[in-house]
């Protein structure tokens, strides 16, 4: 019987000491504001074969008094409620306590894709003037397993043409 008098204790301290690398993580704990993310800026790269390419610049804020260290992003947009692009980087950095900081990650379209869209907004009345996006993505963590976020909003097709 002595040999399980020391079992819960020692199971306790190695839970603990298995704890100790998250507790960087605490912009996720409860009572932590929603990290922010939102499309800063889009431009055109060169593309390669059937696929457009575009560098999206996010603009990542971070509401709470401690940094979030990042390790890789992912990201997926839907424009007017379809599969539009998707990309990732294995960008490393940091967003500081109550800052922001804008990460760059380069998307793919597929040659298909883009014609499908064009096909929709053909198709689906008079062109509008803004497009619908949604945004969905994660950052990477170097101390827990990701932050997932999502957004939306409308990109104004006269502002991008100037």
């Amino acid at each position: 019987m002595p040999h399980h008098r020391h079992t819960l204790p020692r199971r306790a301290t190695c839970l603990a000491l298995a704890a100790l690398p998250l507790l960087p993580a605490c912009a996720l704990l409860p009572g932590s504001d929603p990290v922010r993310v939102s499309v800063a800026g889009i431009e055109a790269l060169p593309g390669q074969g059937l696929e457009l390419r575009f560098l999206l610049s996010l603009r990542v804020v971070n509401p709470n008094d401690r940094p979030i260290d990042y390790d890789g992003v992912f990201v997926e947009i839907d424009l007017q409620g379809r599969s539009f692009a998707v990309g990732a980087s294995d960008i490393r950095g940091s967003v500081p306590r109550f800052s922001e900081q804008v990460l760059q990650v380069p998307l793919t379209v597929s040659a298909l894709g883009a014609l499908r869209q064009m096909l929709g907004l053909a198709t689906a009345g008079p062109w509008p003037d803004k497009l619908t996006y949604q945004l969905r993505g994660k950052i990477g963590g170097v101390a827990f397993s990701g932050l997932r976020f999502q957004s939306q909003g409308q990109i104004s097709l006269a502002a991008a043409q100037r």
